[in-house]
């Protein structure tokens, strides 16, 4: 007798490499792996954002890696829903490049918790695993200045974490009307369940503590933070999410 499967969820990622990254007029991004960063947007994200005295972006090539470095707050894919919400439907997402955000006080403390990762970006950044660039990845630095003292207060990271956000937003709005037969990956996966075997839940210990120490759940768009929700703010309890949920993004380090 064939093993009854229930599938609950479907969801497709399709993935773009970007062969090339450089200084443009505007950020823009090709479906031929062109890729341009622009400066523009600078003024307007710092205006926005109280908390933020300076942004800086740059471009770092692949291997190019003995340089300063701010502490890294995060590292974080381009990624964008195409069809249906976080965990089911169409996913588009960039290979070969990877935004990375570094903050800074303006008195020099860098923005950080239980430790910092200030440094040569080359001794401070492991390569090739699950989640950072590999050898030959292109970097996006983000790197930002707070207000005094904000590096280690909530509004302050959330601050940073949210300018950066609206920067990537401008690539996922071009990355949505990308033609998915041109992908050069495609990944589908299935959340399925089988009646009458063993169930299994994994738990994962998310950071909430307060201060500038929180994580971010539930976002418009995959490690995204429009319409995220703070951990904190959900009382610390615990939140059920689905493999396909966890694959597609859901969860934010706020850190």
């Amino acid at each position: 007798m064939a093993e009854e499967v229930k599938d609950l969820r479907r969801l497709v990622i399709k993935a773009f490499h970007m062969n090339d990254v450089e200084w443009g007029v505007h950020n823009d991004i090709s479906v031929d792996g062109h890729m341009t960063v622009s400066k523009e947007m600078i003024d307007k994200l710092t205006a926005e954002e109280e908390h933020l005295e300076k942004i800086d972006i740059q471009i770092i090539k692949p291997g190019d890696h003995d340089r300063w470095t701010n502490t890294i707050m995060d590292i974080i894919p381009i990624s964008t829903k195409v069809l249906g919400k976080l965990g089911e439907g169409i996913t588009h997402t960039v290979t070969g490049v990877y935004v990375v955000l570094t903050g800074v006080d303006v008195n020099g403390k860098q923005c950080h918790e239980f430790g910092s990762s200030e440094g040569k970006l080359k001794e401070q950044l492991y390569l090739n695993r699950a989640g950072t660039p590999g050898d030959n990845d292109y970097i996006i630095s983000f790197d930002v200045t707070l207000a005094a003292g904000m590096g280690q207060e909530r509004p302050g990271p959330t601050a940073a974490h949210r300018a950066c956000d609206k920067f990537i937003q401008t690539y996922r709005d071009k990355l949505k009307k990308f033609k998915g037969e041109k992908c050069t990956e495609r990944h589908e996966y299935h959340d399925v369940v089988r009646p009458g075997k063993k169930r299994v839940l994994i738990v994962k210990q998310v950071a909430g503590q307060g201060a500038m120490y929180d994580t971010h759940l539930f976002a418009k768009e995959p490690s995204g933070v429009e319409g995220g929700r703070s951990i904190i703010d959900m009382g610390n309890m615990p939140v059920l999410v689905t493999p396909n949920e966890y694959r597609d993004g859901i969860i934010r380090s706020m850190q």
